[in-house]
């Protein structure tokens, strides 16, 4: 099959103070979260202008993939689409059809297996194409890459900057922090297809974080989680990072590298939680605490994209090396299992 396009498939995130409440109840629609929980994280992005740094994060991964695939000689143009913000992925595969795109690749801001990380990210895909009606372009998704060499170099270069950000007396006794978005532990546990054994995303991200320490040299590290959202009584993915800071110091640690190995880029959950509260939680313990940046603006991730693309229009072979599965559409046609990722039960 050949491909017309590459179509980059965000989260989105307001670009303006009046967006911020209607994005929020595009996010959270159908799962219950209190009108207090919106507002309260609506004054996290109004603490910013009311704008999340997202969508120009994506836009300028979208300018490094441009350059990218001229350095290879691949002429493929680029789209951008969001599942809960303008540019809204509906009305971008109106244009591509405008455009006259007949497939394209879909490459997804998430690394991860899950529902919200891989599953809902087809689910985009199949409304905007419902939408969009006839003629809508082929879209197939490309495949998890949570494990890409490219993408453990990026995070271990960022590790390596953010241990020389630690004060010279206390580098040689830094603790190791990984992060990424909890979810709920419902999701969790049916996040693998049948006969996985379930718990997809958390080992996915536990194998990450492993194969990141160890191109660094730690061989010791912790992975914890942030971001937490939903109805208060329901279980999700702990210890959260500022009780884990706080756990640590009674432990005598004085020192932390924080690596956000759950997210692409430095939007507003990395900000707000890592850069604010987590960092304001160290400096009141008297732990020296540094946080290694994420790889989207690390030119090794639009290489990365780029070799994602290639195992369908170049037959290059992929590139892995965790021990834990990876799934998504490869280059002969196959996709996840039935029953991969599906949707969690919402709990009242």
């Amino acid at each position: 099959m050949t491909y017309d396009a590459l179509l980059v498939l965000s989260f989105g995130g307001p670009e303006r103070p009046e967006d911020v409440m209607p994005f929020l109840e595009n996010v959270t629609r159908g799962r219950g979260v209190p009108r207090a929980r919106l507002e309260e994280v609506a004054q996290h992005y109004l603490h910013f202008g009311g704008v999340s740094p997202i969508n120009a994060l994506n836009r300028d991964i979208i300018a490094a993939v441009e350059a990218e695939f001229a350095r290879r000689g691949m002429e493929l143009p680029v789209y951008f689409g969001n599942r809960n913000w303008h540019p809204m992925v509906e009305d971008t595969v109106a244009r591509m059809r405008a455009d006259g795109i007949g497939s394209a690749l879909v490459f997804p801001t998430s690394a991860w297996g899950g529902y919200s990380g891989c599953r809902q990210y087809d689910e985009d895909i199949a409304r905007a194409r419902s939408a969009v009606g006839e003629r809508a372009p082929e879209l197939v998704k490309l495949r998890q890459y949570f494990d890409h060499p490219l993408l453990i170099e990026a995070f271990g270069a960022a590790i390596r900057t953010a241990v020389q950000q630690i004060p010279e007396d206390r580098r040689d006794r830094v603790r190791l922090v990984f992060t990424a978005h909890s979810i709920p532990v419902s999701a969790d546990v049916v996040a693998g297809p049948p006969g996985d054994g379930g718990h997809l995303y958390s080992r996915q991200v536990v194998d990450a974080a492993r194969l990141c320490a160890a191109a660094t040299g730690f061989d010791d590290f912790d992975v914890v989680w942030q971001s937490r959202s939903g109805p208060p009584q329901v279980p999700w993915l702990e210890p959260d990072i500022v009780d884990h800071l706080e756990a640590l110091s009674a432990k005598g640690v004085d020192a932390v590298v924080v690596c956000p190995v759950g997210f692409v880029s430095d939007h507003l959950e990395v900000i707000w939680d890592l850069d604010n509260e987590a960092k304001e939680k160290a400096a009141e313990l008297g732990m020296a605490f540094a946080r290694a940046g994420t790889p989207g603006s690390d030119p090794r991730f639009a290489q990365l994209i780029s070799e994602l693309v290639q195992e369908h229009t170049a037959d290059a072979a992929p590139r892995r090396l965790g021990a834990v599965p990876g799934y998504g559409c490869t280059a002969n046609g196959a996709y996840c299992a039935e029953g991969c990722c599906e949707p969690p039960r919402r709990t009242a």
